[in-house]
């Protein structure tokens, strides 16, 4: 019996070629469109799954109160980690970790500059579940420049080679290979490359332990998981009793919280220590995309089979009477359903590992095809084949099987003609309004993001090369300067602590001279070359000059008179009430000196513009992490090969690396462009299948009409007018899912835009662009049957009467 209805389904299938392909194709894509995001779901929602001990692991967080002020960071002192794991019961193990980039590793004649440079407490491997494939994990990290190094780095600079014993030079420091780690995955927080013994680390002293210099991800392993709460509880009442070692009294002071590892990534609204947060509220986002996609593909199943149930209605009227019961007709029309739904499951299937590769481009992951084989991957797609089946095909067949014999063999309709047309009318409103509601969605998101582009940040950044510097590029940067402004393509060279897209604070100022209560702010040591190399104004005063520089030079040779000279930002100097005229020539007590502004520079974006501009100073410094060069932009790569060659007479030690500042910039909405990207995607995969099935109806309309429309044009109908005729029904039911589907989405990416200090205003534009847009794309869709309808030969539609 089953082999028969499979052999009436596929004979029926393939005798409408055109209804059966278009709906396989949309559960296809439906099916595409869902594994795809749900790999990315499963990629981001099992974020440090892979550590063994996830369950139990904590990240640290900092929050303290000063002159008022409440702050968060993800980033702690060195004393915090050894200090918890001492006092608190609750805590089995802890570890400190500090990342760095940009650090030149030698070996031989092989010079790289690498990435995810780590230091790390020898307990790192207790905590974090990277398996060593040589060494020993509770040795590896014990001893003074000791380096574990990942199988990838192994293989870069040692090829087949053994590599355990060997020495490798890493920002001029000598470390001997102590361990082999298997490569990081690509869905976990911590992802590095080299490790090197915290033990090595210059802060590692114990005469440079400290509560406050920020710059460690600190990390517990609990006992217990439970325990997060008894820490959260004791935390407070205990930094009260190191008041003294913090330096906070009055209402002013310095605690931590506690947060569950697999909880940072998408739950915590404290910036990481090693890469930018996700948002649970995308992962929600896309959950409704992938869902959503799927849907129109079933309704766009149900109503082509629904439509065309009247054709079959004759062929189903004979089978009753020759005696096949409403269960037979079910398992058939079930069959058909769940026939086409396993040819579009194992096609999605075929075509999602040769798209992978492009959308793992697209969206800078590393997502593969391999979890598929996994028993609940594998249970979870045969669960949704039979759930698309049984949403798909239970409708159809359900109203087929309720058809009378006799009234089926009748001339005329159906009794379950109105029912059935009223279903497809709201599966059609359904699939536009999920349609438009993403497609309002996108073009809000991409107008937010290119206001974050355009926006004026108080900068330029683009044009604008930051190259990685250490001590012996800047004893030399009046030579990297000198050589670089030969070329007439560069225009301008700085040397700064950090660039101007991430400032960081920890610095403290006070408007008595005398000292008084220090207000944090953040802080930018800089050369004379930096307001003009980024294009920044001031409001008053002047820039440092040479002389600043020099001066800053005898201070740190001993020289107890220098008095340095700062700028400040408009917000500071109103902070401290003044107007930015009478900001200039005041002293200050900025990091414990006293200090005069020597002028006030306008505001400009210096984080991400999730955040108003915050309180800000520059001063003058000898020191720099990186090179700002501000080029020209015409002949980019002769520029860029000019600058490499006069880097490696300068700086042969260090390979030529550099970036651009708008990139690093974009990297600070790399959630959010990431998120655009997708649900772009969607939204345009959600258009086309709303289309496929609005095409398959309209042709099916034109057919039930085809005899209304010969004698209509035998009357002396236009073919503009038969095109309205047949449109107009379609694009009414467009309207009404726009008129649904638009304030839902204004309350949602309303709410999005909230999270954002700049954001743009929802403008009416946004709805009337979209609507034009799904009224435009509908009506070419049905036009296309219309016109194709309107221009044939009545005479062949009436021939039969």
């Amino acid at each position: 019996m089953l082999t028969n209805h499979l052999k009436l389904a596929l004979r029926h299938l393939l005798k409408k070629k055109l209804f059966t392909s278009i709906k396989l194709v949309s559960l296809t894509a439906g099916f595409l469109g869902c594994l795809l995001i749900g790999l990315y779901l499963r990629h981001e929602l099992s974020y440090d799954s892979c550590h063994e001990k996830a369950g139990r692991i904590v990240r640290v967080t900092m929050e303290y109160r000063s002159g008022g002020e409440v702050k968060f960071t993800g980033s702690t002192g060195n004393r915090v980690a050894p200090a918890l794991k001492t006092e608190f019961p609750e805590v089995e193990n802890a570890t400190r970790v500090i990342k760095y980039d940009n650090i030149p590793v030698k070996y031989g004649d092989k010079l790289f500059e690498e990435h995810n440079f780590y230091y790390a407490d020898s307990t790192f491997f207790d905590i974090f579940s990277f398996p060593l494939l040589e060494g020993d994990p509770k040795t590896a990290l014990a001893a003074p420049n000791q380096l574990v190094l990942d199988a990838s780095s192994a293989k870069k600079y040692f090829g087949s080679e053994p590599a355990l014993g060997k020495t490798l030079l890493a920002n001029g420091k000598e470390y001997q290979v102590a361990g082999i780690m298997a490569d990081a995955p690509s869905n976990t927080q911590v992802k590095p490359r080299f490790i090197a013994s915290f033990v090595t680390h210059w802060d590692a002293a114990a005469d440079r332990a400290t509560w406050w210099n920020a710059n460690y991800g600190t990390y517990l392993l609990l006992h217990q998981a439970e325990s997060i709460q008894s820490l959260e509880a004791k935390i407070k009442p205990f930094m009260r009793s190191r008041a003294s070692e913090t330096g906070m009294s009055g209402d002013d002071y310095l605690t931590y919280h506690f947060e569950p590892l697999r909880e940072v990534h998408l739950r915590s609204s404290v910036e990481g220590n090693f890469e930018p947060n996700g948002d649970i509220r995308y992962i929600y986002l896309l959950s409704i995309v992938g869902v959503f996609i799927l849907l129109i593909g079933i309704t766009t199943y149900v109503n082509l089979t629904t439509a065309a149930s009247m054709e079959r209605s004759k062929e189903i009227g004979v089978q009753k009477i020759l005696g096949v019961s409403k269960w037979q007709l079910l398992q058939q029309h079930l069959g058909e359903a769940g026939l086409l739904t396993a040819t579009g499951l194992v096609s999605a299937v075929l075509l999602a590992p040769l798209l992978l590769p492009g959308f793992n481009r697209l969206f800078g992951r590393s997502l593969s095809m391999a979890v598929l084989g996994q028993p609940a991957w594998l249970s979870g797609l045969l669960g949704l084949a039979l759930l698309v089946t049984i949403l798909s095909g239970a409708y159809p067949a359900w109203m087929v099987a309720k058809f009378s014999p006799l009234s089926t063999l009748k001339a005329g309709d159906s009794p379950q003609r109105t029912g059935a047309a009223w279903l497809r009318k709201g599966l059609i409103v359904f699939q536009f309004a999920i349609s438009t509601f993403l497609l309002i969605s996108t073009l809000i998101l991409q107008h937010q993001m290119q206001f974050i582009r355009q926006k004026n940040l108080g900068y330029e950044k683009s044009h604008v090369l930051a190259l990685p510097t250490d001590g012996k590029i800047v004893e030399k940067l009046d030579a990297f300067k000198s050589e670089f402004l030969r070329s007439s393509m560069v225009k301008s060279v700085s040397l700064a602590y950090e660039t101007p897209t991430h400032i960081e604070g920890g610095y403290g100022i006070s408007k008595s001279v005398t000292g008084g209560e220090e207000k944090p702010v953040a802080a930018l040591p800089a050369d004379e070359d930096f307001i003009p190399t980024m294009g920044m104004a001031l409001a008053a005063g002047s820039n440092f000059n040479r002389g600043d520089i020099d001066a800053v030079r005898r201070m740190y040779a001993g020289d107890t008179t220098v008095v340095r000279s700062i700028l400040l930002n408009e917000m500071q100097a109103g902070a401290f009430g003044w107007a930015p005229e009478e900001a200039v020539n005041q002293y200050v007590n900025f990091n414990g000196r006293a200090c005069q502004v020597k002028g006030v520079v306008r505001d400009f974006h210096f984080a991400s513009l999730h955040e108003p501009v915050g309180k800000l100073v520059i001063f003058p410094d000898t020191w720099g992490n990186v090179l700002l060069v501000k080029i020209s932009g015409e002949n980019l790569p002769q520029t860029l090969g000019l600058l490499s060659e006069k880097w490696q007479t300068l700086a042969p030690h260090r390979p030529f690396s550099y970036h651009f500042l708008d990139e690093e910039f974009d990297a600070m909405y790399q959630s959010e462009i990431q998120s655009a990207r997708l649900v772009t995607s969607g939204s345009a995969l959600a258009i086309f299948l709303a289309c496929l099935g609005l095409f398959g109806l309209a042709a099916i309309a034109v057919v039930n009409r085809t005899k209304e429309i010969g004698i209509r044009k035998v009357l002396g109908a236009s073919t503009a007018g038969l095109v309205g005729l047949l449109s107009g029904d379609f694009l009414k039911l467009v309207a009404v899912a726009l008129l649904l589907a638009s304030p839902l989405a204004y309350y949602i990416m309303n709410k999005w835009l909230q999270g954002f200090a700049y954001r743009i205003d929802i403008e009416w534009w946004v709805f009337a662009l979209a609507g034009l847009a799904a009224v435009g794309v509908a009506f070419f869709t049905v036009s296309f049957q219309s016109v194709k309808a309107a221009l044939a030969n009545p005479v062949k539609s009436l021939r039969s009467e």
